[in-house]
């Protein structure tokens, strides 16, 4: 059994559509490695940090990413691939002395990011008439119905004329 700590580069494309790990961040890995009678079983666990978007608001979201995972690296030749077998192209194979540890850590973090990321628990988002952000700008518009807005303008047109009307109109 061996263990290491390594810092290595994010590689492209580690995530999805509104966040994901910069390429080329850091990202912490402490790995243990085991010998096995078919190769090398891998656990490890990766701490990254993550840039998004917020959903509700579209303003920046960072946090970081915790993940484990454990694979086996078969040795080659070492597990017999039978063509009918559907898993058989899922099982990893060390190149030489090497495992690579990119699509496991891929499967991994992918897995683990946030599907709607928020800015935080409670924003409130873009307000549906102006766009503006209702977390920096909370207000409301004043918005009437358009089967009242007739009713309005002769409520307001009987105000003119010195007529008194009700104090709102009817629900």
């Amino acid at each position: 059994m061996r263990t290491l700590e390594l810092e290595v580069p994010a590689p492209a494309d580690l995530a999805i559509e509104v966040i994901g790990v910069p390429e080329g961040a850091p990202v912490e890995l402490d790995l243990r490695l085991e010998s096995v009678l078919e190769g090398v079983l891998v656990t490890a666990s990766a701490h990254a940090p993550l840039v998004g978007e917020c959903v509700r608001c579209l303003g920046e979201v960072t946090d970081t990413v915790d993940v484990s995972f454990s694979e086996l690296y078969a040795y080659p030749g070492a597990i017999e691939k039978h063509p009918d077998d559907e898993e058989a192209e899922f099982i990893a194979e060390m190149t030489g002395d090497a495992v690579d540890l990119e699509q496991s850590l891929r499967d991994a973090v992918v897995l683990a990011l946030p599907f709607q990321p928020y800015c935080r628990p409670d924003c409130a988002g873009l307000c549906a008439q102006c766009g503006k952000n209702l977390n920096e700008d909370p207000h409301d518009h004043d918005l009437i119905d358009i089967r009242w807005a007739s009713l309005k303008e002769s409520l307001e047109a009987g105000d003119d004329d010195g007529d008194e009307a009700p104090a709102s109109p009817p629900a």
